[in-house]
């Protein structure tokens, strides 16, 4: 078996194969990198010695069988015996549906949440979008401080779950999407610093020293990232991939990393003859990040929309504190906004920001689908304190108008798991560190972090007490009682009528109009012939509609379409999807 590592700053390498060492011989050809043949099966150990140091997991490695400080293990990937092809399904009529493999069920393994896809079949969605596989420290963790960026977390069912998860999941019909970090590693397990320039001083983020993307070595860095997310989509038929927290890759070469990447995804997706793509976290509200190359932008597929949830979270809440200051004066303008012109700051002073942020979206020429739409998301619950979903503060009826306005409304839409019932299980911020000095500083960081708030430090959950992530695993017998299966009966409603009429699918966002009433606390918007309304009110409203000849197509509450008056008559905390006649 053919052995590589790229190692520049080594003078010798030894590879060691099970207990038989060998060293390494410089590639003529290749700055920088070391090659052995050694023999060697699936599962065998081995690693890596730089200059008679100690053994150290391969940058590459396929799979760390005994956590991120343990020797690598090889993985044949040829060896699966796959019985499914992907379905093939597109972005732009995709239903996401976000999910912790950890928390989605007690088991916490891609065995056990494969055994509940069939609910995801049940209730319409088209993709799971998986939170971060890579390995990282001790058992139970968000995934957001992973290393071995080419590793499956052993935990979870390493290399052969995951595909076992991708192949039933392929075979009921569901593609499957992946979130990468490729903007930090973990600070426990990172070992790449010892074979080269993977960080630079160049830049700094909030994690420390930044991915080197322009600094020298960086080449090499960039191949070992480009690699890594191409290889989730070759070897284990991954259909897309969530780029976290893009805004913050420090990157100033002229073609950047992420211009690159979805490049080599479109190549990829055109030689496997199946859709790819590529979704961004980014704050930065910038139209670019998913404008196409050759009109200057970046080419990546789609983008979350915070500001489309601020709105929405505003307007259902009343919050104000952070970032949501900018959208709670007016909520339900924003809301409007958010639903016609994608951003709420599009050149517009933010008051959270002390500067103006943001930058118009063409809504001519972008289609509404470049943008993803969400009621509640994995940060938007575990970064509170309590991590408190929606639901442990609002009635039904305002969750059933949120969830119409996330599934009707002209974004991508995704939920986050438990979501569709309304689930009564909080998603709080555990970790595993299994460095003693590193779980107090998290533990304490938090503590101190919301105490500057105002919360007691004795409310904060203890991100290290194997009971907060209990706490957070969904209860698989909540969607069978009453209250939870009306929920998850809209959301299926809801699903399907967004399947079933093309004017819910129309991604023209210049055709979207919206009507609302700030004080009276009603909102309406129109795609093609179908009509939305919501009262987030708790007394009902009157809402001038205008017109008649309109049917009921699904409504939380019993309603009648407008009279002859054009008048629309919804009771309070309710919602309503109407289209012809």
């Amino acid at each position: 078996m053919h052995f590589e590592v790229w190692a520049p700053q080594a003078d010798r390498v030894t590879l060691q194969v099970q207990s038989t060492a060998q060293p390494m011989e410089r590639d003529p050809g290749r700055a920088g990198w070391w090659t052995a043949e050694a023999p060697a099966a699936d599962g065998a150990r081995y690693g890596f010695l730089l200059d008679d140091g100690p053994l150290l997991p391969d940058p590459r490695s396929r799979r760390q069988p005994d956590g991120p400080d343990g020797p690598s293990a090889v993985v044949e990937h040829d060896r699966f015996a796959w019985t499914s092809d992907s379905p093939g399904r597109r972005l732009p009529t995709a239903v996401l549906y976000e999910m912790h493999v950890g928390t989605y069920t007690p088991e916490g393994t891609f065995d056990a949440a494969a055994a509940r896809l069939g609910h995801l079949v049940d209730l319409g969605v088209t993709h799971v979008e998986l939170m971060p596989v890579c390995p990282f420290p001790g058992t139970h963790g968000w995934g957001y401080e992973g290393v071995s960026l080419w590793a499956v977390h052993e935990p979870y069912g390493g290399p052969e779950g995951l595909k076992r998860f991708v192949d039933k999941a392929h075979a009921h019909g569901l593609g499957v999407v992946l979130d990468v970090v490729h903007n930090h590693l973990g600070p426990s397990g990172n070992h790449l610093p010892a074979f080269g320039p993977y960080f630079t001083d160049t830049h700094h983020t909030p994690w420390g020293s930044a991915v080197n993307l322009d600094a020298p070595g960086s080449d090499e860095v960039r191949a070992y990232l480009l690699g890594s997310a191409l290889a989730w989509l070759r070897d284990y038929r991954i259909d897309g991939l969530r780029l976290d927290a893009v805004h913050a890759l420090a990157d100033t070469r002229a073609l950047t990393f992420l211009e690159e990447l979805s490049t080599a995804v479109d190549e990829l997706a055109a030689e496997r003859g199946r859709p790819l793509f590529l979704i961004a976290e980014s704050d930065l509200c910038d139209p670019r990040t998913t404008a196409p190359r050759e009109t200057g932008g970046l080419g990546l597929h789609a983008q979350w929309n915070d500001d489309f949830h601020h709105a929405l979270h505003t307007a259902l809440t009343s919050e104000s504190q952070g970032y949501y200051a900018d959208f709670a004066r007016w909520p339900l303008a924003a809301l409007a906004k958010t639903l016609t012109h994608v951003f709420f700051h599009d050149g517009t002073y933010s008051a959270f920001r002390g500067r103006t942020h943001g930058r118009p979206v063409n809504r001519v020429r972008t289609p509404a689908h470049r943008f993803l739409g969400y009621a509640q998301t994995h940060d938007q619950i575990g970064n509170r304190a309590l991590g408190d979903r929606l639901g442990a503060t609002l009635s039904p009826g305002l969750l059933a108008c949120a969830a119409a306005l996330v599934l009707t409304g002209p974004f991508v839409p995704m939920l986050f798991m438990g979501e569709e019932w309304g689930a009564g299980t909080p998603w709080q911020f555990f970790t595993d560190h299994t460095d003693p000095e590193l779980a107090e500083a998290v533990r304490n960081g938090r503590r101190r972090e919301f105490a500057a708030h105002g919360w007691a430090e004795e409310k904060i959950p203890d991100p290290q007490d194997p009971a907060t992530r209990d706490r957070s695993c969904l209860d698989w017998t909540e969607p069978a009682r009453p209250a939870h299966a009306r929920l998850l009966a809209w959301h299926r409603a809801l699903i399907a009528l967004r399947r079933g009429q093309p004017d819910l699918a129309d991604p023209d966002l210049a055709a979207v109009r919206v009507a609302f009433d700030e004080r009276a606390r009603w909102l309406t918007f129109r795609r093609g012939d179908i009509r939305i309304a919501v009262n987030l009110a708790g007394e009902p409203a009157r809402i001038p509609l205008g017109g008649n000849g309109t049917r009921v197509l699904a409504a939380w509450e019993p309603v009648r379409p407008p009279g002859p008056d054009g008048v629309l008559h919804l009771p309070g905390e309710s919602c309503v999807v109407l289209g012809p006649a």
